[in-house]
């Protein structure tokens, strides 16, 4: 190797030789002038090959030493690399152990978890439809949180899921007064009070209120129930302690959300049609009349009470009066002639105090046979139905039953108190014809005696 790298340096050298010894020759003026040119031109090229082979040398033997140094840098980095392999093969070993280890201990903590994780999304259900989480709101995403770990959860995370499980069931018990927002059926927010009953009912100003999970607010029904039912818990807004009265939905709200449909009286009525209307118009006539003959009738009898106490001085504002007024006319007649007159009297007075006593009597047979009408067409309308959309769907059938069951309960509404109204002023009729019967047989009585007397 070292031959050849002197070859390759010579061979430049004397090819500029051969090439500058014609250039001299030319330049010299004799032989010897050109021997010496030729001795110190390579006397020079000697001196410079020999700097350029020293130069050479030099070089070969740097690059041998960084050869040497690359090679001990490599064997060390050799044995570092082997090294390396080695304690990456002792950790490995290691770890592996380690790792059986852990999962020997963890074994009872992974169980754990998962039942901490299923117990977690399961109370997340709970808290996410939870009225109670309007007041803590951020408890739903904790337990979300908590049930979609993938590693262990910390005693802290334990420790606010205990927490939060045994403040649901705290506040379940509990009625509490607290600021939310609350949507009116105008779709308008505000912040209003709201009075929590467990996790059961909430009731604001506005009525009873339902929970929005997705929002964490309240919206007031639209359709609020009886008045009876949503004043107590209205009431329950300004009081701050002792036992109350309140409304309350054990089955949060399945309940309410069916009382809240159940129709009311002025719907009720609306569900018997025409034939309804008719009844209850019947119904309000009678009622009328009935008011108006009862305040005549006690008139009537507060009039002949006073006449039977003043029985000499016959007014003619009384049925007693007038039939007193009779005898008074004529007192020395005789006793058959003055009772046909006193029969006639009191005849006369019957119509008058029997006005519009059968007109009751009449709506109190028409009541129930206006109703039997309305249920005979509510059942044609159902049957109709029937054919038109078959059974499948109930509600359909809904108007015609409810049209047949509702004129019939109307028509028995009318009917039954018109009977008893009517029974009642008949009784009160049929006292005052009585006393006017037994004052008239009193008058005879007296007069037949002092016919008696004077015959004697």
């Amino acid at each position: 190797m070292q031959r050849n790298t002197l070859q390759s340096l010579v061979r430049p050298i004397v090819i500029a030789l051969a090439v500058m010894v014609p250039a001299a020759a030319m330049a010299a003026a004799s032989l010897d002038e050109l021997l010496e040119q030729t001795r110190t031109a390579r006397a020079r090229e000697a001196q410079q090959n020999q700097a350029r082979i020293q130069q050479f040398q030099q070089e070969r033997n740097r690059r041998a030493e960084m050869l040497a140094q690359a090679r001990a840098e490599l064997a060390q980095q050799n044995a570092r690399a082997n090294a390396l392999s080695a304690q990456f093969d002792a950790n490995e070993k290691k770890l592996t152990e380690l790792q059986a280890a852990l999962d020997a201990k963890l074994g009872n903590l992974g169980e754990m978890f998962g039942v901490v994780r299923q117990v977690a999304g399961d109370f997340a259900s709970v808290a996410y439809n939870s009225m109670i989480s309007a007041q803590y709101p951020d408890r739903e995403a904790f337990a979300r949180k908590l049930s979609e770990s993938k590693s262990l959860a910390s005693i802290e995370d334990l420790e606010r899921f205990w927490f939060e499980m045994q403040r649901e069931m705290t506040e379940t018990g509990r009625v509490v007064k607290f600021n939310a927002k609350v949507v009116s059926p105008d779709g308008k927010e505000e912040v209003k009070p709201v009075v929590r009953i467990g996790g059961f009912t909430a009731s604001s100003e506005d009525g009873f209120l339902t929970y929005l999970p997705g929002q964490k607010e309240f919206a007031v029904l639209s359709r609020q129930p009886a008045s009876r039912y949503v004043k107590p818990n209205v009431e329950l807004l300004e009081e701050t302690s002792g036992y109350h009265t309140a409304t309350v939905d054990p089955t949060r709200g399945t309940l309410l959300s069916v009382l809240v449909q159940t129709p009311k009286l002025s719907e009720q009525i609306k569900y018997g049609g025409l034939v309804g209307y008719i009844i209850m118009a019947l119904g309000v006539i009678g009622l009328i009349m009935a008011a108006v003959r009862f305040a005549a009738l006690s008139a009537i009898a507060a009039k002949v009470e006073a006449q039977r106490k003043d029985p000499t001085n016959a007014r003619e504002d009384n049925p007693l009066g007038r039939v007193l007024a009779v005898y008074y006319k004529d007192p020395n007649t005789d006793p058959d002639t003055l009772q046909l007159r006193l029969d006639e009297a009191v005849l006369k007075e019957i119509p008058a105090l029997e006005k519009w006593l059968p007109a009751l009597k009449l709506i109190a047979a028409v009541g129930p046979l206006m109703g039997l009408l309305g249920t005979v067409t509510g059942m044609i309308l159902t049957f109709q139905q029937i054919t038109l959309f078959g059974t499948g769907d109930p509600k359909i059938m809904a108007d015609g039953i409810s049209q047949a069951l509702v004129t019939t309960v109307q028509g028995l509404i009318v009917a039954i108190p018109m009977v008893l109204i009517h029974a009642f002023l008949s009784g009160r009729s049929k006292n005052i014809v009585q006393i006017l019967d037994e004052e008239a047989a009193g008058i005879i009585a007296e007069h037949a005696e002092k016919q008696h007397g004077r015959a004697a």
